[in-house]
């Protein structure tokens, strides 16, 4: 079974959000959108663009997107949620009960050895 296919996003927790997506966009050149965050497109091996985006973004912390306690957290793509969900909890890991189904895929999480809460993403169809 594939599980992780890719990363679908990484989301930041910041003291001073604003000033801390200025500093990425001034000094690393990430071209930071009003939403606080950037969506990069992905290329094959010659540079051609298919589908699929990696998020990143920056927040204060107080929009749900980074755990309570974590300063960051990861989003991976997977290809088929419930099935690696279902498989998760049987190899005895952490697996929280929620899973969200809405018009931007479907979410699930697991908690890591470490504590760390960790996103797991099926995008909707033909993404």
């Amino acid at each position: 079974m594939q599980r992780v296919t890719g990363i679908g996003g990484i989301f930041f927790k910041a003291k001073d959000a604003p000033a801390l997506r200025a500093w990425y966009q001034k000094h690393l050149g990430i071209d930071v959108q009003a939403w606080g965050g950037a969506a990069f497109t992905w290329t094959d091996s010659e540079g051609k663009p298919y589908a699929g985006t990696t998020i990143w973004s920056i927040s204060s912390g107080n929009d749900g997107q980074v755990p309570e306690g974590q300063p960051f957290t990861i989003n991976y793509r997977v290809a088929d949620l419930h099935a690696l969900v279902k498989v998760l909890r049987e190899e005895g890991c952490n697996v929280l009960d929620k899973v969200d189904d809405s018009e931007y895929g479907k979410f699930g999480w697991v908690i890591d050895p470490e504590g760390n809460k960790v996103e797991l993403w099926e995008p909707p169809e033909g993404q």
